[in-house]
C-alpha cells in the first residue's frame, strides 16, 4: 500500500502521488467553522504516517487554525526538515484575526502579508504552490498580478486558484500560469460548471484538486453520517469502505485529478491511501455519476 498506487501527476513542476493529504481537519476547522481539533500528538502522528505511506502533497492554509491548533504549525512540527519530494500547497485570500473572526477577502495589498504568514508558520523561505481562494465573484486580475510578482521574486514557486467558475479560471490563466485548481467536487456535489472546470484542467495539463470529496448528502463536515445506498452496496462488493469508494470514483475522473482527504486519525490515512488501488468498473462509475445533485 502506497500513495503512488493511484499514479502520479505533475504539480508545480514536481511529480506528486495522486493521493495527498488535507490538513484542515487537524485543527477542528470544517467548512470555515470550528469543530473539535485532533489531539496534538495524534495529529503529528497522522502527518508522519501520511508521509510514511508515500503522501508527498499536503494541502494547508494559515487560516486553518482553532483556539489550540494551527495546521501550518503542526505540519512544521511533524515534518520539518521537510522531505525533498514533499510539495506543500497553501492558500491566501480569506483572512482571520488572531481570535479567529473572519475578515473577508483580502485586498491585493494584503496578500504579501498572508504569504509571509504562511512562510513563518511553515518555517520556509519559499512556498511551493499558493492558491488564491476565491469567495465569490471578486475581480481577480489585481490579486493574481500581486501573486505573480511574488513568483517572479522567488517567494512563491507556482500559483493555483480555488473556488472558481470556468470563467474565473479563464481570467486567471490570461494573467499568469495556473498549475492547479481546487474546487468543491464529490459524488453528489458538483456545481453548475464543475465538470467543465475539470475538463478544462485536463485539457491544459492543470491539476484538479477536489475538496470535500468525501462529503455526502449535503454535508461539508467530513464523512457523511447517513451513506447513500449505492455507495454502501459498492463498498460491500469490493470489501472496501464507503470513503474508499468515494475516493476511487474521484480519482477515476481523470489522471490529472489529485485527492486530498483530511483526517486526524492515522488509521484513516492508511484507509485513504489504500483507496488508490481500488478500481471501479465503468458501470459502477456510471451508477455513482447518477447520484449527482447540484449544490
Amino acid at each position: 500500500m502506497h500513495a503512488s498506487d493511484a499514479g502520479t501527476w505533475r504539480l508545480g513542476g514536481r511529480t506528486v502521488n495522486r493521493v495527498g493529504f488535507g490538513a484542515m481537519r487537524l485543527t477542528g476547522s470544517a467548512a470555515f467553522h470550528l469543530g473539535v481539533p485532533s489531539d496534538r500528538h495524534l495529529a503529528i502522528a497522522t502527518l508522519r504516517e501520511a508521509v510514511r505511506l508515500g503522501v508527498n502533497h499536503v494541502d494547508t492554509a494559515a487560516f486553518y487554525f482553532s483556539a489550540t491548533r494551527s495546521a501550518n504549525e503542526l505540519i512544521n512540527a511533524a515534518l520539518s526538515p521537510y522531505p525533498e519530494d514533499l510539495v506543500i500547497v497553501t492558500k491566501v485570500g480569506p483572512g482571520r484575526d488572531p481570535s479567529g473572526e473572519w475578515l473577508g477577502f483580502a485586498r491585493p495589498d494584503q496578500l504579501r502579508g498572508q504569504v509571509e504568514e504562511n512562510l513563518r508558520q511553515l518555517g520556509r523561505d519559499h512556498l511551493d504552490v499558493v492558491n488564491l481562494r476565491v469567495l465569490g465573484s471578486e475581480p481577480l486580475a489585481e490579486h493574481m498580478g500581486v501573486l505573480a510578482d511574488l513568483v517572479d521574486e522567488g517567494v512563491i514557486g507556482h500559483l493555483g486558484i480555488s473556488g472558481v467558475t470556468k470563467d474565473q479560471l479563464d481570467e486567471a490563466r490570461q494573467i499568469t500560469q495556473i498549475v492547479c485548481v481546487q474546487n468543491r467536487y464529490s459524488v453528489e456535489a458538483r456545481t453548475g460548471d464543475a465538470d467543465a472546470v475539470l475538463e478544462t484542467c485536463g485539457e491544459a495539463g492543470i491539476a484538479f484538486v477536489p475538496f470535500f470529496s468525501l462529503a455526502g448528502s449535503g454535508t461539508e463536515r467530513g464523512r457523511p453520517t447517513l451513506e447513500q445506498d449505492a455507495v454502501l452496496a459498492l463498498a460491500r462488493a469490493h470489501e472496501a469502505t464507503p470513503p474508499q469508494v468515494r475516493l476511487a470514483w474521484t480519482l477515476a475522473r481523470g489522471e490529472h485529478v489529485l485527492v486530498i482527504p483530511g483526517t486526524g486519525n492515522p488509521a484513516h490515512v492508511a484507509e485513504n491511501v489504500a483507496a488508490g488501488s481500488l478500481r471501479l468498473s465503468e458501470s459502477e462509475l456510471a451508477l455513482l455519476d447518477s447520484l449527482v445533485r447540484a449544490s
